[in-house]
């Protein structure tokens, strides 16, 4: 069986990723289905941390343009990534993976407050951690709180599941002859204005040389076959 390249990584999935065809809602086939990928890579040793989205239950933009306050909305969806991040769990842990879900806004009811060295020990464990609750801040993305905790946890790349299988010099779904990059430089992607990450979480990746891979999700075994450095995204890095 081929080698994994890496021993610890930080998965971030979008809300859409548990979502039914719709694109919203939480459809419990499709997240053992995510379940199964994960603890394929698990089994392979290798430590995993995930920050999840919540784009299947609330958009803040969608708030904001009918005037709600920024900060509210950016809260809102703080609160949905925590569902996304129990369900996951509850998935992982009847698939057989011991999972810790913990949170940048406490409610410690339901999962545990967010503390670095806490979750870098879980992962030595070999549980699998999610972080729910984004930073804790409005204004940042899931995005940035996957940049920014892969960095405290001392991931040693990002992987981001998306619906496309990389990163394009144009719309692939509106160009046919768009082309897929398989490699590509952080100052590429942000003079590209690449849509997979926002620019905040891109800075954070080149300045502490974070490789992101961007791949996509659906594919089978998509992310154990990334790991093992398969041509089936794009690798940003310096």
């Amino acid at each position: 069986m081929q080698a994994i390249r890496y021993k610890r990584i930080l998965l971030k999935l979008g809300g859409q990723a548990l979502a039914a065809p719709t694109g919203f809602g939480i459809d419990p086939v499709v997240v053992e289905g995510v379940a199964e990928q994960i603890k394929r890579v698990r089994e392979r040793e290798v430590e995993i941390a995930i920050v999840i989205g919540a784009g299947n239950i609330w958009r803040g933009i969608d708030g904001i343009s009918r005037g709600m306050e920024r900060a509210t909305a950016d809260y809102m969806g703080m609160l949905a990534t925590v569902i996304n991040s129990m369900a996951l769990q509850d998935a992982l842990e009847r698939a057989g993976v011991t999972t810790r879900v913990q949170t940048a806004i406490e409610m410690r009811t339901v999962a545990e407050p967010y503390i670095r060295r806490r979750a870098v020990r879980h992962l030595e464990k070999g549980r699998v951690v999610i972080f729910g609750a984004g930073t804790g801040n409005p204004y940042f993305t899931a995005d940035t709180a996957s940049a920014l905790r892969a960095m405290e946890i001392d991931a040693e790349v990002l992987l981001k599941a998306t619906n496309v299988d990389g990163v394009y010099d144009d719309d692939p779904q509106l160009n046919a002859n768009a082309k897929r990059f398989e490699r590509m430089d952080y100052i590429d992607a942000l003079n590209l204005g690449v849509k997979v990450m926002d620019s905040t979480a891109f800075s954070l990746c080149m300045d502490n040389e974070l490789p992101i891979i961007v791949f996509k999700l659906e594919q089978p075994n998509s992310i154990e076959r990334v790991l093992m450095g398969e041509n089936i995204g794009t690798v940003i890095s310096h």
